[in-house]
C-alpha cells in the first residue's frame, strides 16, 4: 500500500498529487484544475477609468486592481484576497523600503473586472475563455469585492462590469503583483 507524499503544482492552474508505493515509485493521483479568484495588483500613482470618451471614475495614489474569477469560485475568496490587497506592504516607507501596506497610507483603490486574466492559451493562437465565469455570478463577486475594498474606509472606485473601458493609470515602482485564492 502506498502513501500519500505530496502535491506538485505544474502551472497556475493545475496540481498533481503523488502516492510513492512500496517500490519508490511515483504514481499520479489527480490533476484537478482549482477554483482561484485572481486579481493583479498595481502600485500606481493615479487612475482612471473611460467609458465612451467620458471619465468614468478616478483615484489618486493607491492600487489599480484587475480582478477575475473563474467558474467554481465563491464569495470566501474575495474576502481574502480584498484583506489581502489592503495589508499587503508594498509601499515604501522613509527609508524606501517596502514596508507600508495600503491602509497605512490612505491609498485609493480602483477596481476593474478582467475576464481575460483566464485567458486560456495553450493551444493555438487565439486564447479561449471557457474558465471564465459566468457574467451574472461573476459581476456580483466583483461588487462583493470592491464592497469589502471600501469597508476598510479606502476610497474605492470601480469600472463598469462588462463594458469597453480605457483604463489609464501610471504603475509606479514599477509593482506588479498576481494574487490568487484557491479554494
Amino acid at each position: 500500500m502506498g502513501r500519500y507524499v505530496s502535491s506538485l503544482r505544474t502551472g497556475p492552474t493545475d496540481r498533481i498529487r503523488f502516492l510513492l508505493n512500496a517500490g519508490g515509485a511515483r504514481l499520479i493521483l489527480s490533476a484537478p484544475r482549482s477554483n482561484e479568484v485572481r486579481i493583479i495588483l498595481q502600485r500606481t500613482t493615479g487612475a482612471e477609468v473611460w467609458i465612451d470618451e467620458k471619465l468614468h471614475s478616478s483615484t489618486g495614489p493607491g492600487l489599480m486592481i484587475l480582478f477575475g474569477t473563474r467558474t467554481g469560485d465563491r464569495e470566501e475568496s474575495c474576502a481574502i484576497l480584498a484583506d489581502k490587497a489592503i495589508n499587503l506592504r508594498i509601499f515604501e516607507d522613509p527609508d524606501g523600503k517596502m514596508n507600508l501596506s495600503a491602509l497605512e497610507i490612505g491609498a485609493q483603490i480602483m477596481v476593474v473586472s478582467q475576464f481575460t486574466l483566464y485567458a486560456d492559451c495553450r493551444k493555438g493562437r487565439r486564447p479561449g475563455f471557457s474558465d471564465a465565469m459566468e457574467p451574472a455570478e461573476a459581476e456580483r463577486l466583483y461588487n462583493k469585492f470592491i464592497e469589502l475594498l471600501a469597508a476598510s474606509g479606502l476610497v474605492t472606485r470601480g469600472g463598469v462590469f462588462g463594458a469597453k473601458m480605457a483604463v489609464k493609470f501610471t504603475n509606479y515602482g514599477p509593482v506588479t503583483i498576481l494574487l490568487e485564492h484557491d479554494i
